[in-house]
């Protein structure tokens, strides 16, 4: 059951699929319809979820489910990782990697493969106060008050040391 994100609860499942670009509009428009099918379609063993999703910054696609109103399992988180491949297949893009970081470069949001980003930090390219998108959260509360953070309050901070 396709749910508004700003109605679903707080402690909502998340997942975040970051992209290696920016969609165009067109593709925006494209991957929201797509969006809506699929959630609307969704279930656990023929029950319904109750989920919704936000595209942030043309680039990431966040995917939250109520699990108080029923539970995603296994076969049904497959059914979304299927979904995200086949947008990655669609449009040419990458959804899946985690090994790659996304951060604030002024109003900009840059994306560098891990590697890349831990030069940066030595570098002193970036630092300790440079907004980065933790993927890592869990739950819609996590999401809203974690995911975009100062680099020293994230998991990146390990590359500060």
């Amino acid at each position: 059951m396709l749910t508004s994100f700003n109605e679903l609860p707080a402690n909502s499942k998340i997942w975040i699929y970051q992209a290696n670009r920016s969609f165009s509009t067109d593709e925006l428009i494209e991957i929201t319809r797509k969006l809506d099918d699929f959630i609307g379609k969704w279930a656990a063993h023929g029950a319904t979820l109750k989920a919704g999703y936000e595209i942030k910054y043309n680039r990431f696609i966040v995917l939250a489910v109520d699990n108080e109103f029923n539970t995603a399992s296994g076969c049904s988180i497959d059914a979304s990782v299927h979904f995200f491949l086949e947008l990655e297949k669609e449009y040419d893009v990458d959804l899946m990697d985690k090994m790659n970081v996304s951060f604030k470069n002024g109003e900009f949001v840059a994306y560098k493969n891990l590697i890349d980003f831990k030069k940066m930090v030595k570098a002193k390219s970036v630092s300790e106060n440079t907004i980065v998108f933790n993927n890592l959260v869990n739950t819609k509360e996590e999401y809203e008050h974690h995911w975009e953070t100062p680099m020293k309050d994230s998991w990146h901070a390990r590359f500060l040391k």
